[in-house]
């Protein structure tokens, strides 16, 4: 195949050459830092390729464009695919730092972080958690277009797409993550996923041979299957199809081959997470067609497509800025509040009604004081959405008046301690369940869309359900508040597996996490308002 850009090319011809330069990038990093996951690269190109520069609503010039589409890589691993399609759609990314991928000091670390990359959402690695955390940008997003959105003016509408694995699919906190999804009928979430059936160590026939879109579909999510992964044409219509599917999440099973194109490491674990080699690196090149030397080639040709993401990006947010500012004449009260939490600003006069609490010689219970602080904050600060793993009654966290997040066609009961505001996507208060886990991944994606302030609680002796997602939170340094109640040896009746003797020192243990401790109801009122007006929950 002709890779130089000199003569005319199809389509076909045009699309095959992006996503072979997608591969090669890829796996020529890995082979130069000695280290990597080259599989997922050589496979999911094809998929990530289409999504990329024929859907994804972004301006590359622009990251941090409020209203554009949200992509994760939950299969962090793979990040030399993401940092392949940062550099080659516009992205402030040199291929100098391609070249320096997994090396100190560079900004193309071994697993993506969010605040290291231009393009970066969020924080992944440990699989699964991606999975969650696009489940939480998708709620921020139906969230702030049920609150906001006017007739002829959706100044909110944007989808959040995720590219996941069978690692992040084996996992409890996306199975916790896809019910609540699935429940929630989260119609903008869409999924690609990975289907090469190889893990780091085996092939999944050995752990995980479930039948997944049906699984899936129990969770009420739309479910797609395309067989052929390299078949451009069908992974364009299937993802046509999950934009048209508004009322059910979707996942489209992808079945790919880790590692395509390696003559003798193609659909081995071999494949996943270690250099192919020089040899394999040669041979892989010439069995798809592409020049041995020299290494990091970017045809011309592919260049000039990719890079047009940058003009068609420039130009949605122009017209969406356009959009807002009619929004604004029309709508200046909502417009006011929506740009401040678009900035992570707090309104004036949020904390003026923040009471100070009479003394009581028997100690009022913090968790009741924090219910009574959260209440009042709720009522100026618009942005605090949160819930707690099926445990309002007990930690106070319930926003009375505030409504619950829930999709409002869904027929519900009425529930212990919900709130009376009725049930839609504009309600604050989130019902978790039972998924701690879940609940600290979606709260972390919550955060990393941005447009809101999510807390999430539970005891104290279950912050161990949510550890990860708190360690990636304080890593990300974004701001998600964690109300732990029913402290230590207090819960003598419960016994030893309630009574939380440890948690508090392994959580201060976690860098760049703030954890307080208030002793008394003035206590909690002072920190509760402090730590909003902080807007971040890391150390200075």
């Amino acid at each position: 195949m002709n890779t130089t850009g000199e003569t005319s090319l199809s389509p076909a011809q045009l699309d095959q050459l992006s996503i072979n330069t997608i591969r090669f990038l890829s796996i020529d990093a890995v082979q130069k830092a000695n280290s990597g996951h080259p599989g997922l690269p050589l496979g999911a190109a094809p998929m990530a390729y289409v999504l990329w520069t024929r859907f994804l609503q972004h301006n590359p010039t622009n990251p941090h464009w409020f209203n554009r589409d949200r992509f994760v890589l939950s299969a962090g691993h793979g990040s030399m695919l993401l940092y392949s399609l940062l550099y080659l759609t516009g992205y402030d990314l040199p291929l100098d730092q391609i070249k320096q991928f997994r090396q100190w000091g560079s900004v193309t670390p071994g697993h993506p972080e969010r605040g290291l990359t231009p393009g970066v959402e969020t924080t992944t690695g440990p699989l699964g958690q991606g999975f969650g955390n696009g489940v939480g940008m998708a709620i921020a997003e139906a969230y702030l277009a049920a609150r906001y959105n006017r007739p002829g003016f959706d100044v909110m509408h944007h989808f959040t797409y995720g590219l996941v694995s069978d690692g992040d699919l084996m996992e409890g906190v996306a199975s916790e993550s896809a019910s609540l999804a699935g429940h929630l009928k989260l119609g903008k979430l869409i999924y690609l996923y990975d289907d090469n059936r190889i893990t780091l160590a085996a092939s999944t026939q050995l752990t995980f041979t479930e039948d997944r879109a049906q699984r899936f579909a129990a969770y009420g999510w739309h479910t797609q299957s395309i067989e052929d992964g390299n078949d451009v044409e069908a992974i364009d219509r299937a993802i046509r199809a999950a934009q048209q599917e508004t009322d059910r999440p979707s996942l489209i099973l992808v079945r790919m081959h880790i590692g395509y194109g390696s003559p003798h490491k193609q659909d081995t674990f071999a494949a996943h997470g270690s250099p192919l080699g020089e040899e394999e690196v040669n041979l892989t090149k010439q069995n798809l067609g592409w020049p041995v030397e020299p290494p990091f080639l970017v045809p011309d040709a592919v260049e000039q497509h990719c890079r047009q993401v940058v003009h068609r990006g420039q130009l949605a947010e122009a017209e969406w800025n356009e959009k807002f500012s009619a929004y604004e004449q029309q709508y200046p009260e909502q417009a006011r509040d929506l740009r401040l939490l678009i900035a992570g600003e707090l309104p004036p006069g949020w904390d003026a009604n923040i009471p100070q609490l009479p003394a009581d010689a028997k100690g009022l219970a913090t968790r009741v004081a924090s219910g009574t602080i959260m209440e009042t904050i709720s009522r100026t600060v618009p942005g605090l959405i949160g819930g707690s793993a099926d445990l309002n009654p007990s930690t106070y966290t319930e926003l009375h008046d505030a409504g619950s997040f829930e999709n409002s066609t869904r027929a519900v009961g009425d529930l212990q301690g919900s709130a009376v505001g009725g049930w839609s996507y504009a309600g604050r208060n989130l019902q978790f369940g039972v998924r701690e886990h879940a609940m600290g991944a979606i709260l972390n994606g919550l955060a990393t869309h941005g447009g809101t302030t999510p807390f999430g609680a539970t005891f104290l002796t279950f912050s161990d359900y949510m550890r990860p997602p708190i360690r990636l939170a304080a890593l990300m340094g974004i701001q998600v508040v964690y109300i732990f109640t029913h402290d230590s040896l207090a819960l003598g009746e419960d016994g030893p597996t309630h009574q939380s003797v440890e948690q508090v020192a392994s959580l201060r243990a976690i860098p760049q996490l703030m954890v307080i401790r208030p002793g008394d109801a003035n206590e909690t009122a002072v920190l509760g308002g402090w730590q909003s007006k902080r807007g971040t929950g890391r150390w200075p």
